[in-house]
């Protein structure tokens, strides 16, 4: 089991709501464990289903409403001073919206996904393994609509481009001044050498890729070579997501069935075990970003 220091409590005037929704998950577990309840007990209590507890501690819920924090802080014995901060936390996800909400692009994100970008902009570390696609994080927009046009053909262009422009959004993660996110890219060597788009775009795709491996240090980029052989991502991509309090690090899968996400410890063992094999299988960053480099000369 990982060890996770508790989250820093957000800032109300600069919160957003899923902070605010990751904070509130954590110290409302926090209160029902030092209350010695179980969830179950606690949704009998409240004649809540117990899926409701699990989705408002795993951050889980859309919007948390202040009448359930209330009715949780009350039955916890929480403090007067603890319980307004949770309320006012609790606000901030009903009167303010992510970005994936606005609804300029909301139409074309779907529910599950929006749940994963939910995740995505609260962890602290990412980590990827892709087989077939340059990981979407350091996707250019022409690779984007490239792999949009051949997947969803017939899509009208605005939609394409909402669906682009929520790609480039998301990697905003990477830039952003207060703690960037920690991504980590372990990309098959496939990736490199498939011109999607075509031969120009292709080359800014992985110039793209090797600028921000040199000049983002919270950007890692490893690359697993042919030549290797059989290697512990022969089952397919995935994505490691690692949070900044006793949240659960998660697994999250992908593929044309829909995407799914796992919490369960053996999972979580099994796919950390396979990062750190590929990480040590694969060449390290310089020779990796070499490998880039003379892909795209090779295009």
């Amino acid at each position: 089991m990982i060890d996770h220091a508790a989250p820093e409590a957000p800032a109300i005037e600069s919160a957003t709501p899923a902070l605010c929704r990751l904070y509130l998950g954590v110290e409302l577990r926090k209160l029902r464990e030092d209350a010695s309840l179980k969830a179950a007990e606690v949704a009998r209590r409240l004649t809540w289903a117990q899926s409701k507890i699990t989705r408002l501690e795993t951050a889980d819920n859309g919007v948390v409403e202040p009448s359930d924090v209330m009715a949780l802080c009350t039955l916890y014995g929480a403090d007067r001073d603890t319980t307004e901060v949770l309320m006012s936390y609790a606000t901030v996800t009903k009167t303010k919206r992510d970005w994936w909400q606005k609804p300029d692009v909301r139409d074309v994100i779907s529910p599950s996904f929006k749940a994963y970008l939910g995740l995505e902009a609260v962890a602290s570390k990412v980590e990827n393994y892709e087989n077939e696609y340059v990981p979407g994080l350091l996707q250019t927009a022409d690779y984007v609509r490239a792999i949009l046009e051949r997947a969803h053909k017939g899509l009208p262009p605005e939609q394409i481009e909402k669906r682009i422009a929520v790609r480039m959004t998301r990697q905003e993660a990477l830039t952003r001044e207060a703690a960037p996110l920690e991504f980590t890219a372990i990309i098959n060597e496939s990736v490199l050498r498939r011109p999607v788009g075509g031969s120009e775009v292709m080359r800014a795709q992985l110039a793209h890729i090797a600028d921000l491996a040199r000049t983002r240090p919270n950007v890692k980029v490893q690359v697993v070579p042919f030549s290797i052989g059989s290697h512990p991502g022969m089952n397919g991509p995935y994505t490691f997501l690692t949070f900044p309090g006793p949240l659960k690090p998660i697994v999250y899968l992908e593929n044309l069935a829909g995407p799914s996400v796992s919490r369960r410890e053996p999972d979580l063992k099994l796919y950390q075990v396979s990062l750190r094999e590929l990480q040590v299988v694969a060449p390290g960053y310089e020779k990796s970003l070499s490998m880039i480099e003379d892909a795209s000369k090779e295009i």
